[in-house]
């Protein structure tokens, strides 16, 4: 395991220990111990704020939280880049409840997400956490009268988390105040940033009338992305968690070699009708191929769920919460489920189709092992495919394994998802 941290512009990357490196005007770096916390007993957090977390389930803190939280709540610019599935949510949740003054009635914390079903999740995160702490926290997003949040902000929540557009908007009505606001959160920022809302960021500045603390999370660092973090943050340190290879804990990568795509739909078929019920999520590339595949399981009356881009937010949101709500569900969308939807505990990932963008990888990989489940993906994929498969070796130093269906079959049907307790929000 290796951790980095960044000082300005400069990167190193460190051998996991309990030290950190600080930067110096001089060009010389030197050693500080004890920067880690390896337990959140070892973060001095409110014992309100503490009960909060250890009532939620959460043991031990993530190597991303061991090496991020303290930093934040020290009042650093952070960026933390760790893969999905590492648990960066809750790095900044905790610090944002550490820092906000409940006797203070006003916002003093901005969380922004890419989606409408981010926003929600991460508010019902920091209402669960603060449980203890008398804490308001409200979700901002589009589809929602503005006289409505009129009446949300008389109460003034202490934290606000949504979506670019609707917070930015709320801002320059005069709706959200923010004078008391003290720090700013990016959360999955490469993802705000991959669905257009850079402009929206960029005028953060304008939007203060004062110096805020700003800390990003992010899965991967886009040069847009990273010229950005040059424009917000200032006492900047960048702290990024990076395994050996790719091989996400509890996740195991297969691929089938179907040969022909016409013979796709037969082995998807005969996985999904012959394994034991659990949840499911199965990605195509496009919307066209999963309406396609929606008709096939349509005709054959087999239960899934369906969604992509194009459906309207409500719609979206409506199919995730029955989708949660079941233990051996489908569900077959495109790259939208990938990044900036959570979705926890997916036993098993199917690509139907493999993205050409390597990058796009990771995104799908991550919905599958989280909340320190095991987890396993499978990659179908044919004759001409099989380039995909070694570029996504070679990109990420990992392997995915070759495997036959019927072999596949046997190994799903012995696999016990055992939880672990590491957080993974």
């Amino acid at each position: 395991m290796y951790y980095g941290v960044r000082y300005g512009w400069r990167t190193v990357v460190l051998a996991a220990s309990n030290h950190s490196l600080h930067y110096h005007s001089d060009g010389d770096y030197t050693e500080s111990e004890h920067v880690k916390a390896v337990a959140f007993d070892d973060m001095n957090l409110k014992s309100e704020l503490l009960r909060g977390v250890y009532a939620y389930g959460f043991e031990r803190p993530s190597s991303i939280q061991q090496c991020a939280i303290m930093p934040i709540i020290n009042g650093h610019d952070v960026i933390a880049e760790s893969s999905y599935g590492a648990g960066k949510t809750v790095t900044c949740v905790i610090p944002v409840l550490q820092k906000v003054r409940a006797d203070l009635k006003a916002c003093q914390a901005l969380i922004f997400v890419p989606t409408r079903e981010s926003a929600f999740k991460t508010q019902e995160l920091i209402v669960a956490i603060s449980d203890f702490m008398n804490i308001r926290c409200h979700a901002c997003v589009g589809g929602v009268s503005m006289l409505d949040y009129e009446k949300v902000f008389q109460d003034a929540p202490h934290v606000v988390v949504g979506t670019p557009g609707r917070l930015r908007d709320l801002i320059q009505r005069s709706i959200l105040k923010t004078a008391n606001i003290e720090l700013i959160v990016l959360d999955d920022a490469d993802e705000i940033f991959a669905r257009g809302f850079a402009d929206h960021i960029y005028d953060i500045p304008q939007l203060l009338s004062h110096p805020t603390q700003v800390v990003c999370t992010s899965a991967t660092m886009p040069q847009d992305l990273l010229e950005a973090t040059g424009i917000l943050m200032h006492d900047l340190h960048h702290i990024y968690i990076k395994k050996k290879g790719f091989r996400l804990e509890g996740i195991q990568q297969f691929y089938v070699n179907v040969e022909k795509e016409e013979y796709k739909l037969k082995a998807f078929l005969d996985l999904y009708t012959s394994v034991p019920a659990f949840q499911t999520i199965t990605f195509c590339n496009t919307r066209k191929k999963t309406e396609w595949l929606v008709e096939k399981l349509d005709a054959l009356k087999l239960p899934f769920f369906a969604m992509h881009g194009d459906l309207p937010a409500f719609e979206r949101a409506v199919i995730m919460e029955e989708f949660r709500s079941t233990s051996a569900g489908l569900l077959i969308a495109t790259e939208l489920l990938a990044r900036g939807i959570d979705v926890q505990q997916i036993p098993l990932v199917v690509n139907y189709d493999l993205h050409a963008n390597c990058e796009n990888y990771i995104h799908r990989v991550g919905r599958g092992g989280r909340s320190g489940r095991n987890g396993v993906v499978v990659n179908l994929v044919t004759s001409d495919d099989i380039c995909l498969i070694s570029r996504i070796e070679d990109f990420y130093d990992t392997e995915v394994e070759e495997t036959i269906l019927d072999h596949l079959k046997l190994y799903l049907t012995k696999q016990e998802w055992v939880k672990t307790s590491e957080t993974s929000l």
